[in-house]
């Protein structure tokens, strides 16, 4: 009997956190559905049925969601690593999944988390034009200090990477030779914070330091199945999700 499709439940309208699992499945070729498409009415209905607790599953405090059969689980990464050793996408040694979580996290932190402070660095419920001050000065903050350790962290695992450090044999990706889900976390995080500071990134990649890191951008976005995505209306563009864009915080280090 085939496996039942995936079920994504997330908001429509912005990329946000729900692209991360979307990007997985679309580079498998898994099927799935996207709630999202249903409209805000009718995706609601579903979401807050299996944030209440639906099926055996326990409730969930938020999206993005993924349903499978039975099975509801939410939290991005714990999503990515169910579908990552299910759709072979954790690397090529049995430990692999692991070091696979744990650079997926690190740029789920640094390039997601941190980059959404960014524009509400003192509540959630508060309109950026409520916290602008501190915004302004948080993002002139991130992109000087901050930004850079992202940067280059993720510049020395791709040279180490490509030294055949996290393989069986040297290649352009995160574990080497061998292409996982956290080339695609890192590829959307930076995509999301290049639309948040474009100046700062655009910056860092004329600077020469990052090479490898956006020649590995570029290569992602490049394999077929993704390119195609890219490329197609499900595709959602960047508006009031976890990257946003503010002209007063688009700044560059001094």
């Amino acid at each position: 009997m085939a496996s039942p499709p995936y079920e994504i439940a997330y908001y429509h309208g912005v990329p946000g956190r729900g692209e991360h699992i979307r990007l997985i499945l679309e580079e498998a070729g898994a099927p799935y559905n996207d709630l999202g498409a249903l409209g805000w009415e009718k995706c609601g209905e579903y979401i807050n049925r299996y944030l209440k607790g639906h099926g055996g599953n326990p409730p969930y405090f938020a999206m993005p969601m993924l349903k499978h059969g039975d099975l509801i689980i939410n939290q991005t990464p714990n999503i990515l690593l169910y579908l990552g050793t299910r759709l072979k996408l954790c690397g090529s040694a049995p430990d692999d999944l692991y070091r696979v979580s744990s650079l997926a996290l690190t740029a789920l932190d640094g390039l997601s988390n941190e980059v959404h402070d960014c524009h509400h660095p003192i509540a959630i419920a508060l309109y950026w034009e409520d916290q602008k001050a501190e915004s302004m000065r948080r993002s002139k903050e991130w992109v000087k200090d901050r930004l850079p350790k992202h940067l280059d962290y993720w510049e020395r695992t791709l040279k180490s990477a490509s030294e055949g450090s996290h393989g069986p044999k040297p290649g352009p990706w995160l574990m080497s030779d061998t292409f996982t889900y956290a080339d695609l976390v890192l590829f959307q995080c930076l995509d999301g914070t290049m639309f948040a500071f474009p100046k700062a990134l655009a910056q860092a990649k004329v600077s020469g330091k990052y090479k490898l890191l956006f020649q590995h951008y570029e290569a992602v976005k490049a394999r077929p199945k993704i390119a195609s995505y890219l490329a197609s209306d499900k595709r959602q563009k960047y508006d009031w999700g976890v990257y946003r864009y503010y002209p007063e915080n688009d700044v560059v280090a001094d």
